[in-house]
């Protein structure tokens, strides 16, 4: 975003000075080719679309996305406190704990697509007694930002900082693709608030049951996040400020990473709401990273639409998904893997000896 970018000598403008645009001409060359394989012009539609896509994020005539990997944050939310969830903020640590157990429906999906993975504990309220996550905690949970700032801002930036650091470990281990998820009891209500501050949409259009609240709860959600929009009035041209005022540690974490795989050249999948929110931010921090991204799933949580909308992308699935944690992202993974083999291994007309005319 030009107006962050104005802002002196952060830290930050060299990671967005390092995001390069797309190959276009790889793009172009890879289009060229795509037409000679044994099929009609354009019969494979949007696979054809994904690889030259994938060409141009790599500058690869033949692009690789395997292995992936997988990066979950987990952080917890104050806002809470206002009854916006279904499910107790204990939960978190539960899962966290699940996912340690590999027994979490992302855990499933990344060992189906063979995946690198990592739970990283960037925020959650308590201290988990456990071996095999990542301990990068910056706080105890986000304040309720009903009441002030979710965040400092020195917070946020340290959150967005991990989720960096993170992706540029993997990516150091020899990823292809990044996948990160999100887990945190309350987190649709910071997503929704960012999604409607950005998109200037009526919270209505935006607000669902998220993990399972009643209707009446809904409209209690809706007058929560219209109320905190308003109490802590974020700077529409600072993504740092909106991330702090009212937004989460794990979404922070999830914007870093993918700004890291945006640097690298390597292709982001995005997976549903909460993801979509935090590449929205992260599109607001360098405008280029939205370049590197993929929408895995489209979400039937109400606010992923218009979230879609505000970053101009059409997602690859559309299987009333609502779980976060990265799981439709790795569900749609092996479509990326199928473009990626029709460049490799299809035959040309050429040299299968069949004639074009």
């Amino acid at each position: 975003m030009k107006d962050y970018q104005k802002k002196g000598d952060h830290p930050m403008n060299s990671v967005i000075t390092a995001i390069q645009p797309l190959d276009r001409e790889m793009g172009q060359q890879v289009g060229e080719y795509i037409d000679t394989l044994t099929k009609p012009p354009g019969s494979l539609g949007r696979l054809e679309e994904l690889a030259i896509h994938l060409s141009e994020m790599t500058s690869e005539a033949f692009p690789v996305v395997s292995p992936p990997g997988v990066i979950v944050f987990a952080a917890d939310h104050g806002v809470v406190e206002e009854g916006v969830s279904a499910f107790p903020q204990e939960v978190t640590v539960q899962m966290v704990m699940n996912f340690l157990n590999s027994g979490a429906a992302i855990n499933v999906f990344s060992k189906q697509i063979g995946a690198m993975f990592e739970v990283v504990d960037i925020g959650v309220a308590a201290d988990i007694k456990a071996d095999g996550f990542v301990n990068r905690k910056i706080r105890y949970g986000t304040n309720n930002f009903c009441h002030q700032d979710a965040m400092t801002r020195e917070e946020a930036e340290q959150a967005i900082a991990v989720g960096y650091e993170r992706a540029e470990q993997m990516i150091q281990k020899g990823i292809k693709c990044l996948i990160v998820g999100e887990m945190g009891i309350g987190n649709t209500t910071p997503s929704s608030a960012i999604a409607a501050f950005l998109s200037g949409q009526d919270i209505g259009a935006l607000v669902g049951r998220g993990t399972g609240i009643a209707q009446e709860k809904v409209h209690h959600k809706q007058e929560v996040i219209t109320r905190a929009i308003k109490e802590r009035n974020p700077d529409r041209k600072d993504p740092i400020d909106i991330l702090a005022k009212i937004g989460g540690l794990e979404i922070a974490g999830m914007t870093g990473a993918m700004l890291s795989a945006a640097r690298n050249r390597i292709p982001i999948l995005v997976d549903g709401f909460i993801c979509t929110i935090a590449a929205l931010l992260a599109r607001e921090i360098c405008e280029t990273a939205a370049e590197y991204m993929i929408v895995g799933h489209r979400s039937v949580e109400p606010g992923h639409e218009i979230a879609l909308q505000l970053l101009g992308k059409k997602p690859l699935l559309d299987l009333d998904l609502r779980l976060g944690e990265g799981s439709g992202a790795a569900v749609a993974f092996p479509i990326l893997q199928s473009a990626t083999l029709m460049l490799k291994e299809m035959a040309t007309f050429a040299s299968a000896g069949i004639s074009k005319e």
